[in-house]
């Protein structure tokens, strides 16, 4: 197997000294993901050095190191590992020949970056790399960048920010042939003030483009003008998805048996019947832009909808598991990774559209990032629990305050502290029939609900 990284290459793309020869086929700073053969970069952290886990890292099998102080093992010595890092990633960069697309948004990046992934796998099989979890940030993008195997066809990174300037730093670094903006809503407004400023820090995506490349934009958003405006400073071609007048659009989309949609898509190029198993309007959306930036790419749309319709759910992003509870099942949803005010009303109207169920039970925590509109931004979320039918609500925080007193007893409420309060409440409310959401910005750390429910709640199935 052709390595990933050689010593010299590292040596090479870093500007450092190699000590010992050494090749490595994966690249982490975490040594806890530390196997055998990778390369361990000692990063500087904010409460620990990298360079404490040296040892942790070679136990685990690392078959080098970056560090900023010589050691007693295989590495590459450098003055600034961070700084490495970034190196590398752009070293793995200038040497693909991968088509390469970006993907960012307030809503649905991670989500459609593993739909693109999936999509454009089942077509190029094993020849597609992606960032993995929501590596996407100032440090995720050049790692999953320096994981890019020396023959993928394509490549499919997440940029993320919270402020302004942070997505042009990324895709410059990136460089994407096809830069696809999944949807604009009030994430970080804490930070960028307006939602005119988010579009416009999201935007930033298009100033990587390489020549000749493709910019992809949401219809379905008052600022796809001001987006298109951002995107011909730098793009060859403007494509849009959504309704509307939208280039890719659903010309029907039906809900399906199994809950997820039956959709017939208008693309530039042929008209397309799939199904996705995701719920919620928000999948037909996420469904349209996976297709039009693999219609873009040249890629197989037919084998896109194959694979769409077997994509599960992701942890965190709508995976759902069956549990059993006394006289039957119930059905848990897990939205605990995020949460903004756009993504709590799809998943909350989602949650009102499932057939089949008795109850219906929302665990919310508090959204953030939302500066001084949090309250009023929680509060309005109010009307969209009473319209999804919710019969018992856990509001989890003194930030749920707003939204509490705004539903005003027309929902019966639990308010709880933390985490494993909610997991107690939604344990003594659990019947038969009942299909409970779990949804809320990651730092509240609603996951270890499910975890706590899934681990003490016997489970039927994953889906």
């Amino acid at each position: 197997m052709t390595a990933l990284w050689t010593s010299d290459e590292i040596a090479r793309a870093t500007g450092g000294s190699a000590n010992g020869s050494f090749e490595v086929a994966g690249v982490t700073f975490d040594s806890r993901e530390v196997g055998p053969g990778d390369l361990f970069i000692a990063m500087p952290g904010t409460v620990h050095d990298g360079h404490e886990f040296v040892p942790q890292a070679i136990a685990a099998g690392a078959a080098g190191l970056v560090v900023s102080r010589p050691v007693d093992h295989p590495h590459v010595l450098v003055e600034d590992t961070a700084k490495a890092l970034q190196d590398i990633g752009r070293a793995a960069r200038e040497r693909s020949h991968a088509t390469i697309i970006g993907v960012t948004g307030s809503v649905g990046k991670t989500s459609t970056k593993e739909a693109l992934y999936a999509a454009l796998d089942r077509w190029r099989p094993r020849k597609v790399h992606r960032s993995v979890r929501s590596y996407n940030n100032h440090t995720g993008v050049p790692l999953s960048l320096a994981r890019m195997p020396r023959d993928a066809e394509y490549g499919v990174l997440e940029m993320g920010m919270n402020n302004k300037g942070e997505i042009a730093a990324l895709t410059r670094l990136v460089r994407p042939h096809v830069a696809l903006i999944t949807a604009i809503a009030p994430a970080h407004i804490e930070n960028l003030g307006s939602e005119e400023a988010i579009a416009d820090a999201k935007g930033e995506i298009f100033e990587g483009l390489e020549p000749d490349g493709i910019a992809i934009i949401p219809n379905d958003t008052p600022h796809r003008d001001r987006l298109v405006r951002a995107a011909r400073r730098h793009a060859d071609r403007i494509v849009t998805f959504g309704s509307g007048d939208a280039d890719i659009h659903a010309l029907h989309a039906v809900r399906s048996d199994d809950g997820g949609s039956l959709i017939t898509a208008a693309l530039l190029d042929r008209d397309l019947t799939f199904t996705i198993a995701q719920r919620g309007e928000h999948w037909v959306s996420n469904a349209l832009a996976v297709l039009a930036a693999v219609e873009a790419v040249g890629g197989d749309v037919g084998l896109a909808g194959l694979a769409l319709a077997d994509m599960g759910g992701l942890k965190g992003r709508g995976q759902r598991h069956r549990l059993r509870v006394d006289g039957g099942e119930a059905l848990l949803i897990d939205e605990s990774y995020n949460a903004n005010p756009a993504s709590m009303a799809a998943t909350l109207k989602s949650l009102g559209a499932e057939t089949g169920v008795e109850r219906r039970i929302a665990v919310l925590g508090p959204m953030r990032e939302l500066g001084s509109q949090a309250n009023q931004l929680h509060a309005a979320l109010a009307s969209i629990v009473v319209a999804a039918d919710v019969d018992e609500l856990v509001l989890v925080g003194e930030d749920m305050r707003p939204l509490a007193e705004a539903i005003d007893g027309q929902v019966h409420l639990t308010k709880v502290a933390d985490a494993d309060s909610a997991a107690d409440a939604v344990a003594r409310l659990l019947r038969p029939g009942d299909a409970v959401l779990v949804k809320a910005s990651n730092s509240v750390g609603l996951s270890r609900v499910i975890d706590r429910l899934t681990k003490e709640i016997a489970e039927c199935s994953i889906s």
